[in-house]
């Protein structure tokens, strides 16, 4: 029955969005829901209550969205993702409600800058890098084109670490996001499901004689409800990010409390609540394993029993469920749905096994975000087991239905079978996430058409041979929203006077300022508002870290999660390189540059923490050298997260996208910054690829190898001895850092980083490094001509609509989902 099908209750009367209604409706929530006079308020609770007037207009939008999908039966999107990483809320819903002018005049006939409080909200770091973040920019999307759609995820305590430097070295300490409340959400209490672990299955049959499966669990949490409204583009559509908190069947054991043990007493409560209070807990030992696998299988379980009871409020049965339900799987962290959807309509509502797997593959479908085979997750078969027994008997009855389908249809090798198979087998026994996201999806998706060219040649191989038709590409996207209109005031209104405003509705309308791109007029402001936002992240950068930056400088930034592939190791040799040859050449006519680095590396990943101690150590040296003159200075600015990237994006002159190809599945940074008018200095890797095709190759900087070159020298067993000592610059720079030039306290700090790129250079840091410094050089010639640069910077903003995450969403929703 439908819930929503009661008496017509009448809905409020539309609320006023004059500055003066505003502006009394903040004082009376600083008043009776804050208990504060406005003579002795804060500015958090300014902030408190301006979100608390604002969510009072998303609620209406958020009721009138619900009311209509029970309305008209349309189809709904769930999107499972471990990762959320959504920053500030306040002044994206704000802006996307159409409301950001008179907020801003409420506030300030009240003493109150929206911009100073509007700073003051925690980011909800729920999130590691591009994957969180492309799940925040889809939620936005999908709410902005009209897709009915459910976020779920993790109600993360402490989301990803915050990151503060000692002595160059980054340290971790809990991001506490949440330490003040989060005026944004609302728990749902009705919504609240059981998530059990371990245990035993029981066999007992039917009434047809048909055996029934029954998990008995050891040990049962509660997962809670928490809703977070996500306001799409003028507040057309208002979806719902649903997120799991972890609680306890029993918060405190009596008996154990009053028999004096007031530790033991709250074991269930203290094992409940780490189920959801840190995101990707380290995994090196067998606890952090078990833990990980916990927090998968508890929002996957969770949200699934949701979607399945929100389906039978409407419908008979689930027969329909194809029809009305589509769940996306974001990588491989939410892949053990597979077979919890098939646990759910074979054990709690009757199904038989066959009808149920083919309900489930019908129902879901699959990302993959990497071409990592370590990054494909797989568990040890001893801990599956005893964590999940019956999930780990119906992934072998999977497993059993796709082998003798490839054998008896496709007369698939033993080899094939084995690469196929959703168990490892190759050493100690592991259960392949990755195939079994695959075989249980109807749809697999890559997210570039580089990255879904290559899973059919490299991962899924094998797979895409059995299933031909499943693989496809949606290339990634991001919200133009909050990477132009929010992030880039400046550049907006410019635009806007340029061109009108129906980019604002439709970013590929941005075409039109191409004509604009030789115009010198424009140029020069164009330029004006550049160099505002290099002052602005250089005050940030004096401000936090004491660095004093020259916004003449060109501005030439990596920003990502540290990691080998990405390659922040050959932009900091380069940087070494650079000031060699500044030292030793002043005559010559250097571009004056700036070098800025941020990002997180993971606790355990031991090369990732010591590139980002030589970055430091590199910038302690370059950065005090006198013989430099200013010309060049290295910045890494620490605590990377979504606020500090909607400064540091609109500042940037150079973008660097330079992972070694084949290995970046996308990336969504390339985009941001293309899309704020940054020349890209990158290789032909993910997104960079159609990045090329849709800006122009004259208006793109590419270098190093491709692809296909990188796989024919790792099969091949190329060189980079021969190739580091044929090129001096690389030489003498490498020598320089293993020797300890940089670190003095240490002289060996750095060796066996350096020895890595001599010995295999699995990442072709010296196989690509001419290559990389030529086209930097080439990057300081378009510098040196302005006209020239600003053509090619206004043209990537000209041609970036392409990548909005609109465009994406609606691929998604037209061809996978059939929804919207």
């Amino acid at each position: 029955m439908n819930p929503l099908s009661k008496p017509t209750i009448p809905s409020p009367a539309p609320r006023s969005s004059r500055p003066e209604i505003l502006a009394e409706e903040i004082i009376e929530r600083l008043t009776y829901r804050i208990g504060k006079d406005a003579k002795v308020a804060k500015p958090h609770d300014w902030l408190t209550a301006t979100i608390l007037v604002v969510r009072d207009r998303i609620i209406d939008k958020w009721m009138e969205s619900t009311r209509k999908v029970y309305a008209t039966g349309d189809k709904r999107v769930y999107y499972l993702s471990l990762e959320f990483l959504i920053g500030r809320l306040m002044r994206d819903a704000v802006t996307n409600m159409g409301l950001m002018e008179q907020v801003r005049d409420a506030l300030a006939s009240l003493g109150v800058d929206v911009n100073v409080i509007a700073g003051l909200e925690p980011d909800a770091a729920l999130g590691n890098g591009g994957l969180g973040r492309l799940a925040a920019c889809f939620m936005e999307s999908m709410a902005t084109v009209e897709v009915p759609a459910y976020g779920y995820g993790i109600r993360y305590v402490h989301g990803l670490f915050r990151q503060q430097l000692a002595d160059g070295w980054q340290v971790e300490l809990p991001e506490s996001w949440l330490a003040h409340g989060n005026p944004w959400e609302f728990e749902r209490r009705e919504s609240a499901y059981e998530i059990g672990y371990g245990g035993t299955v029981d066999v007992a049959n039917d009434a047809e004689g048909e055996p029934r499966y029954v998990w008995k669990p050891a040990e049962r949490v509660i997962a809670a409800a928490f809703d977070t409204p996500v306001v799409g583009w003028r507040g057309k559509r208002v979806n719902t990010l649903r997120l799991w908190s972890a609680q306890p069947i029993d918060p405190i054991l009596l008996d154990a409390f009053n028999a004096g043990d007031h530790i033991g007493a709250l074991r269930e409560s203290n094992k409940a609540e780490s189920l959801t209070r840190v995101l990707y807990p380290a995994d090196a030992t067998p606890a952090g394993q078990e833990l990980r696998l916990r927090q998968e299988f508890f929002f996957s379980s969770a949200s699934l029993q949701d979607i399945l009871r929100r389906h039978l409020q409407q419908y008979d049965d689930f027969t329909s469920l194809p029809d009305k339900v589509a769940i996306q799987l974001n990588d491989t962290h939410p892949a053990v749905s597979v077979a919890e959807l098939t646990r759910l309509l074979c054990d709690v509502h009757g199904m038989d096994f066959e009808q149920a797997f083919d309900i489930v593959r019908r129902t879901i479908s699959y990302t993959n975000h990497t071409l990592l085979p370590e990054a494909l997750e797989t568990w040890p078969i001893p801990l599956f087991e005893r964590l999940l027994p019956r999930h780990m008997q119906l992934i072998y009855a999977i497993n059993a239905k796709i082998l003798l389908e490839a054998r008896r249809e496709k007369n698939f090798s033993d080899t094939e079978i084995r690469a196929i198979s959703l168990i490892d087998e190759s050493g100690d026994r592991r259960v392949r996430m990755g195939n079994l996201a695959f075989v249980g999806s109807h749809s697999i998706n890559g997210v570039s058409a580089l990255h879904t060219e290559l899973m059919k040649v490299t991962v899924f191989a094998d797979l895409h041979k059995l299933y031909p038709n499943r693989i496809n590409n949606k290339t990634n996207g991001i919200t133009p929203r909050r990477w132009l209109q929010q992030c880039n005031p400046g550049l907006t209104s410019l635009i806007r006077e340029a061109i009108g405003e129906e980019f604002m509705d439709d970013a590929e309308k941005l075409k039109p300022l191409e004509k604009f791109a030789t115009d010198p007029s424009f140029q020069e402001k164009f330029g004006s508002v550049k160099r505002a936002n290099k002052v602005a992240l250089s005050n940030l950068v004096a401000s936090r870290m004491g660095v004093k930056l020259d916004p003449s400088a060109m501005f030439d930034i990596q920003i990502k999660r540290i990691h080998e592939y990405k390659r922040q190791l050959l932009n900091v040799v380069e940087a070494v390189a650079l000031y060699d040859q500044i030292r030793s050449h002043p005559e010559l006519d250097w571009v004056p540059r700036v070098k800025l680095f941020a990002g997180k590396a993971a606790p355990s990943y031991h090369n990732a923490k010591l590139i980002i101690k030589l970055i430091n150590d590199v910038a302690r040296t370059i950065n005090n050298d006198p013989a430099v003159r200013g010309l060049l200075k290295v910045v890494f600015v620490p605590n990377y997260n979504v606020s500090l990237a909607e400064v540091m994006v609109p500042a940037a002159d150079l973008s660097e996208q330079i992972s070694t190809a084949g290995m970046e599945a996308s990336g969504t940074g390339n985009m941001k910054f293309g899309l704020n008018g940054a020349l890209t200095i990158g290789t032909l890797d993910g997104a960079n690829v159609e990045m090329r095709d849709n800006v122009g190759a004259d208006n793109i900087v590419i270098f190093g190898l491709r692809a296909d070159e990188v796989a024919d020298a790792r099969t091949d067993g190329h060189n980079p001895r021969a190739i580091i000592e044929s090129s001096r610059e690389l030489s003498q720079a490498l020598a320089s850092i293993a020797g300890g030039v940089f670190s003095p306290d240490d002289r060996n700090r750095y060796a066996q980083l350096i020895d890595g790129i001599y010995s295999h250079d699995w990442f072709m840091v010296a196989a690509d490094f001419d290559a990389y410094a030529a086209a930097q050089r080439d990057v300081d010639q378009i510098w040196n001509k302005p006209s020239s640069w600003y053509a090619k910077t206004i043209n990537n903003t000209a041609r970036m609509g392409w990548f909005s995450s609109d465009r994406t969403i609606r691929q998604y929703a037209d061809e996978i989902w059939r929804a919207g």
